[in-house]
């Protein structure tokens, strides 16, 4: 048993506080850096530094691990050095109407160009209305009407004295012009055309249909002259607005001379503005207001000239880097909003808004996968916009509604930006596998360590990380106590003595609840007993289930024995996980052995309370007991395995160690120590592999020994191979140490056998048998004589049957 009993230093793994050079972190002078994560940070390089379309990068780890803090931090230094992206400005589709065009221009000269047309409006708003109201517009309007005035009336005298001359008078009536008949200068009465004889009338129509002829002729002419008018006066009109538009816009289009689509635009502007001329003269009647309603003509409108400031880069000092924490489709690619007036929704190119694509573009955004995945529409629309190359803004909604509407189309912008997805491993190989788009986009897998090596200058860098934080958040510096202690729980943590945790996170929340119990206990500095302070406080405040369980078990509601021998029964041992905490507890596994050819019977199994690998944990005691003890004889064997008190679900092979301990024991007739819990697997060929949660199996079984009385012979037996996950509490190591507690660690079943019964398990000899009085040869003896009975009972049952 000596040879397999662990000493108290391979028990905890304590880290030398003597080889810091600082008597405080608060010395310690660093910039804030990534430790443990050389691989994702090459990676991360790589994808940043490659142009090529598609290397996205897809940051993978656990929550904790400094994902997302990393990322940032890289891009921050990184966009520095970077141009800054160009600004994007959409303008009025005077086409259309329904399809804004997008403008580029430099960064800053977006916003500039915003604020020149917002400039020209104001001046067009003043000038306009002056310009129809000068003494200039007046008198050239009354030239021209004058002048068509004096033609219409001189067609109208000519007219009349043609008229006069064929006997007919010219009269002006609510119909318009009409000829009537005159004798003697009079026109003739009703009654007096009907006393006319019938020759006198027939020449008077005749002469009046040619009159009329002439009259329509005139009115024709009159009415041409009326629309030659409206066309000069039109004419006049829109030289003196381009006049004074010319003034207005020259000064503009020297500015922005080297950027087409904006002079373009001034262009589409003027033009706008000529073909409203008629809209800009001075409204003849008053506007009457009926609430929200306006009865009348209603003042011209300039917002069309407007420039919509879509992206504006003015105040960056390099390539954009944004964050999305709620990659809504909206959030992501934009959104048209409109306003509702008198229930109906109206928009116009000035509210299009920007999403965090847009904002991105020339650099960098980064989003959470989990999030954009339970977004509707974000993922499929991200890949477009990837594929495409190109941003556009759409209604997403239109393909859910029976009725199309009328919306705005803008003009997609090309996309050039580095997408960068944080989430767990789940999500980035689960998207490997069912998407096949998603191996197109995220060339580059940038994957964050949960743990790193435990080596002298990884404990360098944890001191470093332990000033950054107490730096970063103004907490107490820590001792070269309390560092080598954080490092310890490091270790803990991911149960390795050659191994630290990378969940900063958790780590984090240590250093701050440390220097919460030094400053209430008016100290300087972070010392060990802090430390210890803050996880002795933490895992009170979460281990009441598991003072619970331990009041079971002291009360005896729970069966656990921690002393005596009884066959065919031991203390296997579990871990209960509850969420950010986990214990380990004793459970009482049996083992009854009979004869008949039933084989092994797992109980939980045939509850259906157990999990497929723990299955396979009860198929390999069948594979070792057949390749032990059934090359010379078959196996007549039936046996049942039950873990007693076990009410929900049973999963993992960390008991069949136990059980095939407890099998033997019961074959064999001999009993097992109750003070030595068990953990461990085996394969087939009795070997025993390493399992999870060791520390917490050996403290929740002195945790039931201390209650139920130490006796000096109780501990537990685990796998040699984790010897190196042991980071034990402090009272634990030091029971050992005191030789009241012991853990035994042990490579085959045959080693643990004599620990838990006191009998050699005996090694096979070159006949096959096993020597006398090994625990091996009582078991090979017991199988034997299960086959004679067996037999024996057949024939005599045939001969029975005979008779």
């Amino acid at each position: 048993m000596e040879q397999f009993r662990l000493s108290p230093q391979e028990l905890l793994w304590k880290c030398d506080p003597a080889q810091f050079e600082f008597s405080s972190t608060g010395e310690i002078s660093c910039p804030e850096e990534t430790i443990g994560q050389d691989r994702a940070l090459t990676a991360i390089e790589f994808g940043l530094g490659i142009d090529s379309n598609g290397f996205n990068i897809f940051v993978l780890g656990e929550s904790g691990t400094g994902r997302s803090s990393t990322i940032k931090r890289v891009l921050e230094q990184r966009s520095k050095a970077e141009p800054v992206p160009d600004d994007w400005c959409y303008v009025h589709d005077f086409i259309g109407g329904d399809k804004p065009g997008c403008i580029r221009l430099p960064a800053g000269l977006g916003k500039a160009f915003r604020d020149d047309m917002d400039t020209l409006i104001s001046h067009l708003v003043e000038a306009i209305p002056k310009l129809f109201e000068s003494k200039e517009y007046e008198q050239a309007k009354n030239s021209i009407t004058q002048e068509s005035q004096e033609r219409n009336k001189k067609l109208v005298q000519d007219l009349e004295a043609k008229v006069n001359a064929e006997g007919f008078l010219l009269q002006r009536t609510v119909g318009g012009l009409v000829l009537v008949p005159t004798r003697e200068g009079e026109p003739l009465s009703q009654q007096e055309y009907g006393e006319l004889d019938e020759s006198e009338r027939q020449k008077l129509e005749v002469t009046g249909s040619k009159l009329q002829d002439l009259l329509n002729d005139t009115l024709r002419q009159v009415v041409e002259l009326e629309k030659r008018l409206r066309l000069t006066l039109s004419e006049m009109e829109k030289n003196f607005l381009n006049s004074a538009l010319q003034h207005l816009f020259e000064e503009l289009e020297e500015k922005y001379r080297e950027h087409a689509k904006v002079l373009e635009h001034f262009a589409n502007c003027r033009q706008d503005l000529l073909n409203r001329a008629d809209e800009f003269r001075p409204s003849q009647g008053p506007q009457v207001a009926l609430g929200n309603m306006r009865v009348g003509r209603q003042e011209p409108s300039f917002d069309q000239y407007r420039v919509n400031l879509f992206v504006d880069n003015s105040t960056l000092e390099g390539a954009p880097v944004v964050y999305e924490p709620n990659p809504t489709y909206f959030n992501l690619f934009g959104r048209i909003e409109h306003i509702i007036q008198m229930g109906n929704a109206t928009t116009n190119f000035t509210m299009i808004k920007s999403g965090a694509l847009h904002r991105a573009n020339g650099g960098y955004l980064i989003v959470d996968c989990r999030e954009v995945l339970i977004n509707l529409f974000s993922y499929e629309a991200l890949k477009r916009c990837l594929r495409n190359r190109e941003i556009k803004i759409e209604d997403m909604t239109e393909q859910y509604r029976l009725i199309a509407t009328v919306t705005l189309k803008p003009e997609p912008l090309p996309l050039k930006c580095k997408i960068i997805m944080i989430g767990l491993p789940m999500f980035y190989y689960l998207l490997y596998q069912l998407d096949p788009d998603f191996r197109k986009y995220f060339k580059v897998k940038s994957d964050f360590n949960s743990m790193m090596k435990n080596t002298w200058q990884s404990v360098q860098h944890f001191a470093q990380f332990i000033a950054t934080q107490c730096r970063k958040e103004d907490l107490l510096h820590f001792s070269p106590g309390g560092v080598a202690s954080v490092v310890e729980y490091a270790a803990r943590l991911v149960e390795d003595k050659n191994r630290l945790s990378c969940s900063f996170m958790d780590l984090s929340d240590l250093l701050r609840e440390a220097s919460f119990y030094a400053r209430r206990h008016s100290a300087d500095t972070v010392q060990r007993q802090h430390v210890e302070l803050a996880v002795e406080s933490k895992e009170y405040r979460s281990n009441k289930l598991e003072q619970l369980v331990q009041e079971f078990i002291e009360d005896g509601r729970i069966l656990v024995d921690t002393d005596g021998e009884v066959t065919g029964q031991l203390n296997g041992l579990s871990v209960y996980l509850m969420g950010d905490y986990s214990f380990g507890k004793p459970s009482r596994i049996t083992v009854r052995t009979f004869m008949g050819k039933g084989g092994l019977v797992n109980i939980e199994r045939e509850v259906k309370l157990s999990g497929p690998i723990y299955d396979k944990g009860m198929l390999i005691l069948s594979g070792f007991l057949g390749d032990r003890y059934a090359q010379d004889k078959p196996l007549s064997l039936s046996a049942s395995i039950c873990f007693e008190q076990s009410y929900s679900g049973v999963e993992g092979d960390s008991a069949s160690a136990a059980e095939l301990y407890g099998l033997l024991s019961s074959l064999a007739n001999v009993p097992i120590r109750q003070g030595i819990a068990v953990t461990g697997s085996i394969n087939q060929r009795g070997q025993i592999q390493p399992i999870g949660g060791v520390n917490e199996k050996i403290e929740g079984f002195y945790a039931v020994c201390k209650a139920q009385g130490i006796t000096g012979q109780q501990g537990v037996l685990i796998p040699a191979r984790n010897i190196q996950n042991l980071m034990l509490k402090k009272e634990v190591v030091e029971a050992v140490e005191a030789g009241n507690f012991h853990v035994w660690a042990v490579d085959h079943i045959d080693d643990g056998l004599e620990i838990l019964t006191g009998i050699p398990a005996g090694q096979r000899q070159e006949d096959g048998s096993w020597p006398d009085g090994t625990m091996n040869f009582m078991v090979n003896e017991r199988l034997l004589q299960m086959v004679e009975t067996l037999r024996s009972f057949g024939k005599n049952e045939e001969k029975n049957d005979k008779n």
